[in-house]
């Protein structure tokens, strides 16, 4: 089974790209899941989304808490039984970046040793300055789209993934993704 992970801060371009993903996966028969955290569809997604709607430092804890066990249940329900031939997580293991610095790491550190990783993980990656211009677009905003936090998440989230495949999406969802495709042609061959 292939897992994928596709996460980055907000405005990156991670559902875009999880969805271009996805559907070279599906033409070629693959059996696949796309699971983009957090999810409506259960108690801890909804709170998720709740709490990032939220405006205190107990939203932000809240948020972080009820996130990890949305993708939890997601590795339970979606990855652990075996009924994929691909499953795409889009946010996962970043969402660690958002707690305190201290906290981020060991906790990344921790949720890493725990949960299933792989060589098909992409941090999507963007100036601050661009995911903001991206972000002002959207509806609602959610807790940590600001520019302070932004800078402050990306500098964490860096460090965190240095071992990842780190894609710039600064340029067009086309260029970026031919960079997607480039990885997952090399890695599919590896599998192989």
């Amino acid at each position: 089974m292939r897992l994928i992970v596709v996460d980055g801060l907000d405005g990156v371009g991670k559902d875009t790209h999880a969805h271009l993903i996805m559907k070279r996966y599906e033409a070629l028969g693959e059996r696949l899941v796309v699971r983009s955290h957090p999810e409506s569809d259960n108690f801890f997604g909804l709170q998720t989304k709740a709490a990032l709607r939220g405006n205190g430092k107990v939203d932000k804890v809240r948020a972080s808490i009820f996130y990890a066990f949305d993708v939890l249940r997601s590795l339970r329900r979606f990855y652990s039984k075996g009924e994929y031939d691909t499953v795409i997580f889009v946010r996962y293991l970043v969402g660690t970046a958002y707690l305190p610095f201290g906290l981020a790491g060991i906790a990344y550190r921790v949720f890493e040793k725990f949960v299933p990783v792989s060589e098909y993980m992409f941090f999507l990656d963007a100036e601050p300055d661009v995911l903001l211009r991206r972000i002002k677009r959207r509806k609602i905003k959610e807790i940590f789209e600001i520019e302070d936090s932004l800078v402050r998440v990306r500098k964490k989230a860096l460090a965190l993934v240095s071992d990842w495949n780190i894609i710039d999406t600064s340029s067009s969802v086309e260029e970026t993704y031919s960079k997607i495709e480039g990885i997952l042609d090399r890695l599919d061959k590896k599998s192989s």
